[in-house]
């Protein structure tokens, strides 16, 4: 791994980071589209980079500095948390059948979905 790498690396982390401390987002939204486009990843490994940068430990410190303010509901997070799981299992084992390339414009199909109902919606 050369230098340019590791402070690409670096940058996604902070940048994911950053977001998702502030607005709840930075694994789908930063670290996977960057992965792709300064990393050279294929869609398949940036997804599961980015799932795999998102074990437990990783937003901890975050979540606590919300739920030190009471922004943090402990019963719908567990119950989201358990079926979680069971949902990323399901999923991962789908994308990873699906052809890149496909899988690279659904993808950005929910992406900008999304964006536009946040933008738009009310």
């Amino acid at each position: 791994m050369d230098t340019t790498t590791v402070i690409s690396l670096a940058i996604i982390g902070l940048l994911a980071g950053f977001l998702s401390g502030t607005m709840g987002v930075g694994g789908s939204v930063v670290m996977i589209p960057l992965l792709i486009l300064w990393v050279g990843f294929t869609q398949h490994q940036a997804q599961g980079t980015s799932l795999a940068v998102l074990s437990v430990p990783v937003t901890f410190l975050a979540a606590y500095n919300y739920y030190k303010e009471g922004q943090v509901n402990w019963k719908f997070a567990i119950i989201m948390a358990l079926t979680f799981v069971i949902g990323g299992y399901l999923g991962s084992k789908l994308a990873i059948s699906i052809n890149q390339v496909l899988l690279k414009k659904v993808f950005g199909g929910v992406l900008l979905i999304v964006a536009l109902k946040m933008i738009f919606g009310k």
